[in-house]
């Protein structure tokens, strides 16, 4: 069961017929892991204080895939980043040990509302307050694999602009950073589209709806000092209550260099209603797709993952990033960008046909535009803040130049790291498909 790549076993039974004794199997689950109030929040560091209380509630979301042999929970986090490398290695453990899970992957939503996140060293720096939240989603996994149905699913797509490229060109080459569109001005590079994938129960009742999409959930601003999930969330609630009894995944993309039309909106000028405004635009699309989409059971269950990890060097000289952190009060979030880091690298191949890859980061859009032109299935969900986080990952062309997160202190490893990951991934899937050959030809 425990093989990497695993795939369903078939038996031939006489004259060409199959019988699969591999059964594509799913179930969903949702818990909320707003942490108590008095914690430091993420992002914005001209946010004054720590947080008061609760605007929306923030959750964990998850769902557990089977194909018979491997077993693959899917967990998506209202939080600005996924959890350490540390704290993510206790939760796999736990229900490897005690669930028979084979791994689970993390993905985050980048809201600028949710509570601080570091890097651990080691399992005793996990505060109380994030070990706790780690049981909660270890036992949701535990409980999940109770309530494991025979699943069918599809998958489908549409399209709307959320934002916009906060990095602008300026007539003599230079840039200048636009983090705020309200009047809705075009730019380029963006990413209009949604993708969809539903999954139902064998008599057709929703498990689970997964979104993907890619723009900077930062439309509330660092007045806020109130947990929310801000627009994803929004996004969500409209989906879990037009389709009944779906739990609504939302796997943020690719928006390094995509903020909300309505950027850091304050308070005192509607900042929450454009916040659920701007997730209403998404959820009503994703409504319409999921309930355009026709699910089947899949004719070879298969679940095929990697979980690589791949050495980089740091972009800028390590004295010069220790000179720049020392005495901020944020250096403790970036000590472990001193020295040079090994990334993993998440490619996930569902059934043979649907592919997720994840950059543990922040990529720049392209990437995700890349992935649908490259890799080889219709359906693919290029994912950010994927088990772990490392900072900007721009684009060749967007570290040349420049901006905030193209050539600023945020972006921490080397320059091409992002483009070595996508094909690292896109070799992956080729392997995955049987598309490469194992021994040389003649």
């Amino acid at each position: 069961m425990k093989t990497l790549f695993a795939t369903a076993i078939l038996i031939f039974l006489g004259q060409g017929s199959l019988l699969a004794l591999g059964t594509f199997s799913a179930t969903a689950f949702k818990i909320d892991i707003t942490p108590s109030s008095g914690i430091d929040m993420w992002g914005y560091s001209a946010r004054q204080g720590q947080s008061t209380g609760v605007l929306d509630p923030l959750y964990a979301k998850g769902v557990l895939l089977s194909d018979n042999q491997t077993r693959i929970a899917l967990v998506t986090l209202d939080l600005g980043r996924t959890f350490s490398l540390v704290s993510m290695e206790l939760v796999r453990e736990i229900v490897q040990r005690e669930g028979d899970i084979d791994t689970v992957l993390f993905f985050a939503s980048h809201t600028h509302s949710g509570p601080s996140i570091l890097d651990h060293r080691n399992r005793e720096e996990i505060p109380e307050w994030e070990r706790g939240i780690l049981k909660k989603i270890s036992w949701a996994i535990l409980q999940a694999t109770q309530n494991l149905l025979p699943a069918t699913l599809g998958s489908g797509s549409g399209e709307t602009l959320l934002g916009h490229n906060r990095i602008k060109s300026q007539p003599d080459g230079s840039v200048k950073m636009f983090w705020r569109n309200a009047t809705k001005i075009p730019t380029s590079p963006v990413d209009d589209h949604v993708g969809v994938v539903r999954i139902d129960d064998k008599t057709g009742n929703p498990i689970a709806i997964l979104v993907n999409y890619s723009c900077h959930p930062v439309v509330l601003g660092p007045d806020n000092l109130q947990y929310s999930a801000d627009y994803p969330g929004a996004m969500s609630t409209v989906v879990e209550s037009e389709i009944e009894g779906a739990v609504c995944l939302f796997f943020q993309g690719a928006p390094g260099d995509i903020n909300p039309y309505f950027d850091k909106t304050p308070l005192r000028e509607n900042g929450v209603q454009l916040m659920q405004e701007t997730g209403h635009q998404l959820g009503e699309v994703v409504v319409r797709v999921a309930q355009s989409i026709r699910t089947a059971s899949p004719i070879i269950p298969s679940l095929q993952y990697s979980l690589e990890t791949i050495p980089f060097n740091l972009r800028w000289d390590k004295e010069l990033v220790l000179s720049t952190l020392r005495g901020r009060e944020t250096a403790s979030r970036y000590a472990m960008f001193s020295k040079d880091l090994s990334l993993p690298v998440t490619t996930l191949l569902i059934n043979q046909t649907i592919i997720l890859t994840g950059m543990p980061g922040e990529p720049f859009v392209d990437f995700a535009i890349q992935s649908r032109q490259r890799f080889p299935s219709k359906t693919t969900f290029f994912t950010g803040y994927t088990n772990g986080h490392f900072g900007y990952f721009p684009t060749l062309e967007g570290a040349v130049k420049g901006g905030y997160g193209g050539d600023t202190l945020g972006a921490w490893i080397e320059v091409g790291a992002g483009e070595r990951m996508l094909d690292r991934s896109l070799i992956k899937v080729h392997e995955m498909l049987g598309n490469l050959k194992k021994e040389p030809g003649e």
